[in-house]
């Protein structure tokens, strides 16, 4: 049965200053460019869009999908102890599952919380987007968290604004989401000595030319130019106003779903749910650029 696309796209908003859901598109099918430029407005509109229904969606698919976004960075390799892509023909596939095949885990993230967090902040170029979409969930738990960056700096008082204009933040890259040492990282005691990035507090989104904060992760996070007393209760402040309530929305998932964020002006964070039950999702990211 061959699907009809609709010359127009239903855009629902579903949390306050984030999040909209995208009716009447099959993601499964080819989508006319008028359709494409409309999901490209809502992107920038609402931070994240949710596709609902969309079960059955091939890798193929998915990809496909996602490169109507960008150009797709390739996936870390999370196959533990193999040292080869999570799907070989698809290297920009990233499995986020706590499924374990003959001992080994076939994704990242497990099962436990993911921590609030930009996707790769402590790269020197950032990606603009993720998509994941979702094939196996729990019966409870997992949800996805989002926070509005736009938001969150908006509502600063006018005077810490003026504080972070021109300061830079050292983004930690010596640990994941879920605060797992990487792989030849040392371990980091003096947010002094992090090793990561350095990007500006606030910085501009490159389409909107809307500014937001730009916080990364927390732990091993430095303000060069301040006194490690005076970066952590900065960083702290900042980080207590960005995950207020009033900024944020949860996904809570079901199969089906696609989800998009843009990595340049959220954050996101995962609630951890039963091990013995299972998740996967594949998530793409797409490449972005030098926060600014």
């Amino acid at each position: 049965m061959t699907a009809i696309v609709t010359s127009k796209i239903t855009v629902t908003a579903i949390g306050k200053t984030l999040g909209a859901e995208i009716n009447g598109v099959d993601l499964r099918q080819a989508i006319p460019t008028e359709i494409v430029a409309q999901i490209m407005d809502a992107w920038f509109q609402h931070l994240v869009l949710r596709f609902r229904g969309q079960q059955g969606m091939s890798t193929q698919q998915l990809v496909n999908f996602s490169k109507l976004f960008g150009e797709l960075d390739r996936a870390p390799i999370t196959t533990v102890g193999t040292g080869k892509p999570y799907l070989s023909e698809f290297p920009e596939i990233t499995a986020i599952s706590n499924i374990v095949v003959d001992g080994k885990p076939i994704g990242g993230l497990g099962s436990y919380e993911a921590e609030w967090h930009t996707d790769m902040s402590y790269k020197e170029e950032t990606p603009s987007a993720s998509l994941l979409y979702s094939i196996e969930i729990p019966p409870s738990g997992g949800d996805t968290w989002f926070s509005s960056m736009y938001a969150a700096y908006e509502a600063l008082p006018d005077d810490l604004k003026r504080k972070i204009a021109s300061l830079k933040c050292v983004h930690d890259a010596s640990r994941n989401s879920a605060g797992m040492l990487r792989k030849g990282f040392k371990e980091v005691t003096d947010p002094r000595q992090t090793v990561g990035a350095v990007h500006p507090i606030v910085r501009t989104h490159p389409i909107t030319k809307r500014k937001a904060l730009f916080l990364g992760r927390r732990r091993n996070a430095y303000i060069p130019g301040l006194s490690l007393e005076e970066s952590e209760a900065l960083l702290d402040e900042l980080w207590a106003h960005a995950i207020k309530p009033e900024f944020t929305w949860a996904q809570q998932w079901q199969v089906g779903d696609l989800l998009i964020w843009d990595n340049r002006c959220t954050m996101h964070r995962r609630d951890s749910f039963d091990p013995n039950a299972r998740r996967l999702m594949h998530r793409t990211q797409v490449k972005g650029d030098r926060p600014f």
